[in-house]
């Protein structure tokens, strides 16, 4: 286990005031715009798909969608066919070993009527004690998919900003509806802050096991819990490989493969010879103490 100072967390800060009652962090991903190879989605899901959540309702009626925009999907099972139409669906997961409980919202990237959208899921989701909202996404980029995958954490809120020392985004330019539902919930009094995970452009499609892993890494640390993962570990472990294989039989985009790493290496050389290696060190650590009955996670909540 470190013996660095434990990382602040969201669920810590979440927790602040919450003597009256048991606080929660809603975490939010949408299909769509903001979910480059579905991996924020799926990194989400994951949440679901490791716990046992308790459905509390669904934003998203005929109003929000445009069907022809967004089809929604058929199925079969037992020979029943039935018609899954885009939504978003909200789940309460407890979080016994952390300070605070979670809220996920899953679904897809509304059409229409985007503030009314956000201000009907903060009414759903207020009466359970939502302290801060978080919103996940992914995003294409020029990043090799041989190196660390880049994840971004920024706020707006100064609270959050101080307690998890990390600074507001300078994007400008067209949003998707995680911009919005962060902006609309703080006007209502909740802070917001984003998680962005960046995916090679060039591998764009789903699904993208890294940056989900990358993803649901960072997701452990904010929320001080753990999500079962060693298969997502071996998906993109085969995910790299399979990549490498189909870059190098490609010499045009080889080339352009080592000509991203060494732009890459060169932006963040004097952060891969220390403070980036330190924290996948202490991944690795807190990794294999879940695995061989270690003292927990290192986290201040």
């Amino acid at each position: 286990m470190s013996t660095q100072n434990p990382r602040p967390t969201l669920t810590g800060f979440a927790a602040r005031g919450g003597q009256q009652g048991r606080n929660s962090v809603l975490v939010c991903a949408f299909e769509g715009w903001n979910d480059a190879g579905s991996a924020a989605s799926d990194a989400v899901r994951l949440i679901l798909n490791t716990a046992e959540p308790e459905y509390l309702g669904t934003v998203g009626e005929d109003e929000y969608y445009d069907y022809q925009f967004t089809r929604p999907q058929v199925s079969r099972e037992d020979g029943v066919r039935s018609i899954q139409w885009p939504q978003t669906d909200v789940y309460r997961v407890e979080l016994p070993q952390a300070p605070a409980d979670l809220l996920v919202a899953l679904g897809v990237e509304p059409t229409y009527r985007w503030q009314a959208f956000c201000r009907e899921l903060h009414q759903l989701t207020s009466p359970h004690r939502v302290a801060a909202c978080l919103s996940v996404g992914s995003l294409l980029a020029d990043v090799p998919h041989t190196r660390p995958v880049p994840v971004l954490v920024n706020s707006d809120d100064p609270l959050l900003q101080e307690h998890l020392s990390i600074g507001a985004s300078k994007y400008e330019g067209p949003t998707g509806i995680p911009a919005v539902l962060g902006m609309i919930f703080e006007r209502l009094g909740t802070p917001s802050l984003s998680v962005w995970a960046q995916q090679p452009h060039y591998v764009a499609q789903a699904p993208s096991p890294k940056v989900q892993l990358a993803l649901v890494e960072v997701l452990e640390e904010l929320l001080a819990t753990h999500f079962p993962a060693d298969q997502l570990r071996d998906d993109a472990l085969a995910w790299q490989r399979g990549v490498d294989e189909l870059a190098s039989a490609d010499p045009e985009v080889a080339t352009y493969v080592q000509q991203l790493e060494r732009a890459t290496d060169a932006s963040e050389l004097p952060e891969a010879s220390g403070e980036s290696i330190a924290r996948e060190f202490e991944r690795y650590l807190k990794r294999r103490d879940r695995g061989y009955g270690g003292s927990g996670p290192d986290f201040e909540i």
